[in-house]
């Protein structure tokens, strides 16, 4: 069974799947509810969740964002 949350070969930021390319954006933005939602009671915890967030989606919101056209890209076979 392929691991559809790995890197893709066809993109920088691309994943192998859309589906894993989607769970890793929902899982970063639940987590990075849970930081705002926890800064002032837990402020380590929302730093983790914060943090955490970041790994999930490899960087910043733009590198998701680019990750999710590559993969779309090579579902179309435009990104070979």
């Amino acid at each position: 069974m392929p691991n559809f949350l790995a890197k893709s070969s066809a993109g920088v930021f691309a994943t192998r799947t859309l589906t894993g390319h989607l769970l890793r954006g929902g899982a970063a933005f639940a987590l990075l509810y849970l930081a705002i939602s926890l800064q002032h009671s837990h402020p380590l915890a929302a730093l983790a969740s914060g943090i955490a967030a970041l790994v999930a989606i490899r960087g910043c919101p733009v590198c998701w964002t680019i990750g999710l056209a590559e993969t779309i890209g090579q579902r179309t076979g435009k990104g070979r």
